[in-house]
């Protein structure tokens, strides 16, 4: 169990620690792949012992779990959502999510999006452990939000759950063809959270007011 003690100082040397482990884990992963790597490896570019990662983390799924969760942004995923709702901000808090979620990915690197994506495709476990842990509580947040914009006028659609896979399977499939090397994403992927947005904004038909 982690060492907080409920101590504010405590638990912010714990989050740096966590943010090093994790940020050594992604170069690692990134050159040895999952298989490839082992939590010695991780240690060694962190630059503390090997017991110290089993402190915070108890395995290599672990390390990864800890790497999807920062990039799903789950600690403040709620209250990002909730600012859509206030002051008639719906279509300049989506732009700027999505950028955000882009940027997140960028960051952090295609040679470990694709090792995360391959590893999920073939890690039963893993797979099931991101989707109770990760995905599933962050899709029920997604859900209340998305009620209250309805409600607001901000979007339209009744068959919420699907609607929302929808849109993470829009995002999710921009970012595997970029993983893959697609020329033209390579070439305006700045533009892409822009024509993102606008996509799910007004479709393809569709006009901004």
């Amino acid at each position: 169990m982690t060492p907080l003690s409920g101590n504010p100082i405590a638990a912010q040397l714990v989050a740096a620690r966590k943010t090093q482990i994790l940020d050594s884990a992604i170069r690692v992963f990134a050159e040895k792949g999952f298989h490839g790597a082992t939590v010695r490896d991780v240690a060694k570019a962190a630059g503390i012992a090997d017991g110290t990662i089993y402190i915070y983390f108890k395995s290599k799924t672990d390390l990864m779990l800890g790497i999807l969760d920062r990039v799903n942004q789950t600690e403040t995923r709620d209250l990002d959502l909730g600012q859509a709702m206030v002051g008639g901000y719906f279509e300049g808090f989506i732009r700027t999510y999505i950028r955000q979620r882009f940027e997140a990915f960028t960051m952090m690197g295609f040679d470990v999006f694709r090792v995360i994506v391959s590893e999920l495709l073939v890690n039963a476990d893993l797979r099931t452990r991101y989707h109770a842990q990760i995905i599933g509580p962050t899709y029920e947040i997604a859900e209340a939000h998305f009620a209250g914009w309805r409600e607001q006028g901000g979007v339209k659609g009744d068959e919420v759950q699907l609607l929302l896979r929808c849109l993470s399977g829009l995002m999710m499939g921009v970012l595997v063809l970029r993983m893959m090397g697609d020329p033209t994403l390579e070439n305006d992927w700045e533009r892409m959270p822009d024509v993102v947005t606008d996509f799910i904004l007004y479709g393809l038909g569709g006009k901004r007011a």
